[in-house]
This record gives structure tokens, C-alpha cells and sequence, in this order.
């Protein structure tokens, strides 16, 4: 199904899974449109759509107008849906409609979601979460539709919890010692919203800890002189308390001791601004190496990365200097466990920009640049339906230039290559297991901790593939105690994971549901689509399919990538073979990536079903090799039980027919 993004904290607005933006047609298709995402996935009667577009009197015709809205919106939105084919996205249920996104997929649902998860989060977390969160507005939410009496209630909440996360971040940076930043977001703030006691409260103290006590006395009397004019109200005592603590000069009000992180990292930052030229090549490396850091930190951090890192090598390409633009790729090393691209249209634009710097590259260039930019577009192009031998041809080139250089750090970035370079077939849990060792022993040897946890997770899937548990155990001990150690949030959701995946696979199936579903929690703003989109109603799919148990799904679930291999058995449960087989008929190969045993075997067991012999074999030629492993367990996040049983169930319906 094709990706929509929504939005709605700015204009209303839809994008699809490029970043272009849908045409929406007039405003009263937009005001539909909010109208469903108002509603948050239930459904709205067509009386109340006419209500709320009209008032009182609508058109004699209004009826037959809101459907002609929602069919415009569908082919908006689903350009690629046959005629007559229900939407899955904006769907008539029972007296109306309901717009079935994902709360992933709306910026305004994304927001609640990360502002509430960083409310548990320690400030140095914290912060890129927030900062993240508040980049999602582009104007005041549901702007074009200020008017609207039904969108009131909602833009109020949206507004007020955005009010709220500024002044979240704002503590979470005063917590940190980047008072300075916190001053520049919160003078802002409370000219606009003078109403916010807790607001000037944060101002003035962000204000004395930057040792500007005149300055925070000042705001605070500002603050009384606005709230007597405005509401006609006194001061809470948490304003007069700070006061009286700033004229006293309080202990507590004491960011600690100077020469902390946070005022080094200030005081670098000034003079990197005031020394490096504005437009020099410097500082776009800097921007990448800086990304490459920020990516580790989760969530917003992540997202942001990648956004940044695009942009970064977009520039340098325009500045003609293939040698920069050689490093400013080549520098964001950051290791990749995943094989499915976050951002697939940007993961393809990253691989042709190296490609084209290859080839711009002078002969003399360094062999270290070439096998960077070798091992970008072997990591780049992880989980690709079948695009040739040259990515594994990339990686094989990169760890060979490693190796002759004895560079420990393009040795390890090579090897991630390599590693997502290693599903040409099913079956190759012992290989992988070979890198992830050889990345481990490498990264300890050098300190390299984020590649050190890439090895470990590496081997925890070849272990969970083979079901050797107590293996495994020992890799995600290993690896979340590196991670605590060094402040790698994202490690969790893979460890995570890992323990619902083994839960599935040695307990009774309901306790295996509730393990996952606890999971998914974990991925709730941890900034990775490619992994969160479709994952838990697979991993339900595969545990009813391990356990023999019937198939069921909600008919509205977003299976995200897994959409074409999933499908069929849904139909089939539903009792509609037909149009299960007309799908098996054209259904692709599952890409080379680490669920693809798993895929496979939905596939075969369709077959079965459908008695379709011939992709049967198909599916009895790709899973052989794997025979001896636990379908989908190369993932380390889910299993379909073992490949052997799937196996033997296509072996059996094959010689059914040949009796």
C-alpha cells in the first residue's frame, strides 16, 4: 500500500513516501480530510461531515457531494488502487467514513507521541526528542481551518501541548548546563504566550545561571507587571519564590561547577562559529561527522541525522569538489544492523551520489575515500529487491582496501557492508555470524563501542536463527551493557525484541502475543520506520503460523512492507481464494533481507492452500538451504517457527499430486 504521510500542525497538508506533496483538490476536500483526522481513526458519519461543512443549511445535495469529496480524496491518496478495490486508508465503514492512517504516519499524532515518551527520558535524551517534535510545526495546527467550531477543541490541545514541550525542553536543557540555549528559546516564548507563569519562572533562572541576575530580576518583574495588566492576577509563588532565591543568591539555583560538558560543548561551538568560514568546505564535514553522532542518540536525533546528513551531501556535490564531497559521505559511518532503509528514496539518492563521486574521483584520490564510498553503496542498498551483484560487488572492494590499509575503523564500515551484502539466499545465519564475530573482536580491540554492539547484534540474530537461546543471551547482555555504558538508547529496542522473540518461540502462544505487543512500545519515537512499519501484526502472523493456529487480522492493519506476502493468507482466511490467487499469481520474491525466510514461508503455506504447485517449489527451492534454521529468527526480533516444518508441509502437498 502506497505510504501517506498527514499534516496538520501547519496547513492541512499529505505527502507521499518521497516527501512530495498530494494534490488535495479544493478546501472543502481538505476540510474532509481534517475533519477523519480529527476523529483519530473512528468513524464519522456522512450526517456529521454535512453538519460540519454546512451548518445549518446545506445544499439539497450535500450527501452526494461529501462522497464525491471522498472520492476525490481516495484517488488522491491511492492513486494506484484497481477500480471497484475498497480503500484500505479512507474507508466506509457502517453510516460514514474513517481515515485509517497510521499514528506514525500523522505529524500530529507523532508529536503527542514523542512528547510523552521524553517525559521519561533523562535530559540528555530528552532534548533531540523534543527539538525533533517541535520541528514538525509549520504554522499553527489545522491553520487553513481557524474558523471551523469542530476543529476547536483540537487546535487548542495541539497548541497548548505545544506550549508545554517547549518549556519541557527548556528544563531538560537547564538540566543539562545549556542554559544559554534555553534563554534564546524562552524569551521567545513568553512574548508570545506572557500567560505562562512557569515559562518566565524557567526565563529567569535559565537567565542567572548565565550569570545575568540583573537580567532575570528583570524578567521576573516584567512578568508581574504582564500578568496584572493582562489577567489581573499576582504572581503564583513559584515566580516571588525564585525571585526572593535569585536576590539571595540560593545554592540550588547553582548549575553545578564550571568546565561541565555542556559549557565546553558551548564554548567549542563559539569558537568554531566565530573561526570557520561560513561557507567552507570545514564545516559540512564537521555537519557530517556531527550527524554520524547524533544518529546514535535515537528518536528525533536519528530522524534528524538523516535529514541532515542528505542535506550535507547535496551541498557539497554543488560546491564541485568530488574529493569533499568524497569524505562528507564517506565520514557517516554509523553502523546499520537493520535491513530495511529507513528512507528508501534517500538511501537511493545517497547510493547515485556516490556513484557519481566514484567516477569523478581523480586516479590519485586516496584508497581509503574509494572504499568509504564502496562500502556507503553497499550499506545503502540493504534489503533491495534483486538490483544486480553490484552492491555485493561494493563491499567485497571495501573490506579488500581495509584490509590492505590495516584501517580498523573503514574495516568495520566495510564489513556492515558486507553484512548487508550477505542474503543472496536463505540460510546464511553462519556467515553473518562470522562477520558480527570479526566486527566484534575489531571494534574491542579499538574501542570502537557503537560497531562492538553491531557485532553483538549480529551474532544474536545468527544465534536466534539456529535457536540457540542461551548464545544469544549472551550477545544481548553483552550488548545492552555497552549501551548503558556509553548512552545508546536504540540498543533496547533490538534486545528488546530479542527477548520477545524468544518468549514466542519456548512459550504458549498468548504469552508470546502479549511479549510482543509489549515490544512495540519500544519502538514508539524511536525514530525508525523501517523497522516499526508492519512489524508487530507480521510478528502476530508468524506466531499464529508457528503455532498452527488460525489466521486473523484486523482488515484495516497497515502491514506496511509486508503487504504482498501477507495478503493472500488474509484473504484466504477471510474465505476469498480467488482473489488470493489471483495475487500469488504475480507475487514477487521476497527481498534479500533478514525476514525473507519468514516471508517465504507465508508464501508457501498460501500456496499450499491455494494448490499452486508451482510456487510451491519456488518456495521449497528458496527455504532448502535454511532447513535447519527457525523461519524469520535471523532477525532477531521473529519467528514462523521452524523452516523444516514448512518444508515438510510443501513436501507433503507436492507428493499428493504426484500419487
Amino acid at each position: 500500500m502506497r505510504v501517506v504521510e498527514f499534516g496538520v500542525l501547519g496547513s492541512v497538508a499529505a505527502w507521499d513516501g518521497t516527501g512530495e506533496p498530494i494534490s488535495l483538490k479544493g478546501p472543502r476536500h481538505r476540510a474532509v480530510l481534517a475533519r477523519l483526522l480529527v476523529a483519530r481513526r473512528r468513524v464519522v458519519p456522512v450526517a456529521r461531515l454535512v453538519e460540519d461543512l454546512w451548518g445549518e443549511e446545506p445544499p439539497a445535495d450535500a450527501v452526494g457531494t461529501v462522497r464525491t469529496f471522498v472520492a476525490g480524496l481516495r484517488r488522491a491518496l491511492e492513486p494506484e488502487r484497481p477500480r471497484r478495490a475498497p480503500s484500505r486508508l479512507l474507508v466506509t465503514e457502517g453510516p460514514g467514513y474513517a481515515l485509517r492512517a497510521e499514528p506514525a504516519r500523522v505529524d500530529a499524532w507523532r508529536f503527542e507521541q514523542t512528547v510523552a515518551a521524553a517525559a521519561d527520558l533523562p535530559p540528555a535524551q530528552a532534548v533531540p526528542r523534543l527539538t525533533g517534535a517541535l520541528e514538525l510545526w509549520r504554522g499553527p495546527a489545522y491553520a487553513d481551518l481557524a474558523e471551523e467550531p469542530w476543529a476547536r477543541a483540537e487546535r487548542s490541545r495541539l497548541a497548548e501541548l505545544r506550549l508545554t514541550a517547549v518549556e519541557r525542553r527548556a528544563e531538560a536543557q537547564l538540566a543539562l548546563g545549556a542554559a544559554a540555549d534555553a534563554v534564546a528559546d524562552l524569551d521567545a516564548h513568553v512574548t508570545e504566550h506572557p500567560w505562562r507563569e512557569d515559562a518566565w519562572q524557567l526565563l529567569a533562572l535559565a537567565l542567572y545561571r548565565c550569570g545575568r541576575q540583573a537580567d532575570a530580576l528583570s524578567v521576573l518583574r516584567r512578568a508581574r507587571q504582564l500578568l496584572r495588566e493582562h489577567l489581573g492576577v499576582e504572581p503564583g509563588p513559584r515566580l516571588n519564590r525564585t525571585e526572593q532565591d535569585i536576590l539571595r543568591h540560593a545554592g540550588h539555583l547553582d548549575p553545578g561547577p564550571s568546565g561541565t560538558a555542556a559549557e565546553v560543548w558551548a564554548q567549542a561551538s563559539a569558537a568554531y562559529e566565530s573561526m570557520v568560514p561560513l561557507r567552507a568546505g570545514t564545516r559540512l564535514e564537521s555537519t557530517a561527522g556531527l550527524m554520524r553522532d547524533l544518529a546514535v542518540t535515537g528518536g528525533g536525533g536519528l530522524e534528524a541525522a538523516r535529514r541532515h546528513r542528505a542535506a550535507a551531501v547535496a551541498a557539497a556535490e554543488q560546491l564541485g569538489d568530488p574529493e569533499l564531497t568524497a569524505r562528507v559521505i564517506g565520514v557517516y559511518d554509523v553502523p546499520a544492523v537493520w535491513t530495511r532503509s529507513d528512507d528508501p528514496a534517500q538511501a537511493d539518492r545517497l547510493v547515485a551520489a556516490a556513484e557519481r563521486t566514484l567516477l569523478l574521483l581523480p586516479p590519485g584520490a586516496q584508497e581509503a575515500a574509494r572504499a568509504r564510498l564502496l562500502a556507503t553503496v553497499a550499506v545503502e542498498s540493504r534489503g533491495a529487491l534483486p538490483t544486480g551483484t553490484r552492491p555485493l560487488q561494493a563491499a567485497r572492494q571495501a573490506v579488500t582496501s581495509a584490509r590492505r590499509l590495516n584501517d580498523a575503523g573503514l574495516l568495520l564500515f566495510a564489513l556492515n557492508g558486507l553484512f548487508m551484502q550477505s542474503f543472496e539466499r536463505a540460510g546464511l545465519a553462519a556467515p553473518r555470524d562470522r562477520i558480527g564475530a570479526e566486527i566484534t573482536e575489531v571494534a574491542a580491540q579499538h574501542g570502537l563501542f557503537t560497531y562492538e554492539v553491531l557485532g553483538r547484534l549480529i551474532r544474536l540474530q545468527a544465534h536466534c536463527a539456529t535457536a540457540d537461546f542461551t548464545a544469544a543471551d549472551r550477545q544481548a547482555a553483552a550488548a545492552d551493557a555497552l549501551a548503558e555504558r556509553h548512552e545508546l538508547p536504540l540498543v533496547a529496542v533490538f534486545t528488546t525484541w530479542y527477548r520477545a522473540l524468544r518468549t514466542a518461540a519456548t512459550e504458549p502462544p498468548h504469552i508470546g502475543e502479549s511479549a510482543y505487543r509489549a515490544a512495540a512500545k519500544s519502538l514508539e519515537g524511536a525514530g525508525m520506520p523501517g523497522l516499526e512499519h508492519g512489524l508487530l501484526p507480521l510478528s502476530l502472523l508468524c506466531l499464529r503460523l508457528h503455532h498452527g493456529l488460525p489466521v486473523t487480522a484486523d482488515p484495516h492493519t497497515d502491514w506496511g512492507p509486508y503487504e504482498p506476502w501477507a495478503r493472500p493468507l488474509l484473504l484466504l482466511a477471510e474465505g476469498r481464494d480467488q482473489d488470493a490467487v489471483r495475487l500469488l499469481a504475480d507475487v514477487p520474491s521476497p527481498p534479500g533481507d533478514l525476514l525473507q525466510e519468514a516471508l517465504w514461508c507465508l508464501l508457501a503455506r498460501a500456496a499450499i492452500q491455494v494448490d499452486d504447485r508451482q510456487l510451491m517449489r519456488r518456495a521449497q527451492r528458496a527455504l532448502e538451504p535454511a532447513r535447519g534454521e527457525l523461519a524469520g529468527a535471523g532477525s532477531g526480533l521473529l519467528t514462523a517457527g521452524p523452516v523444516a516444518d514448512h518444508l515438510d508441509a510443501l513436501a507433503a502437498a507436492l507428493a499428493a499430486h504426484a500419487s
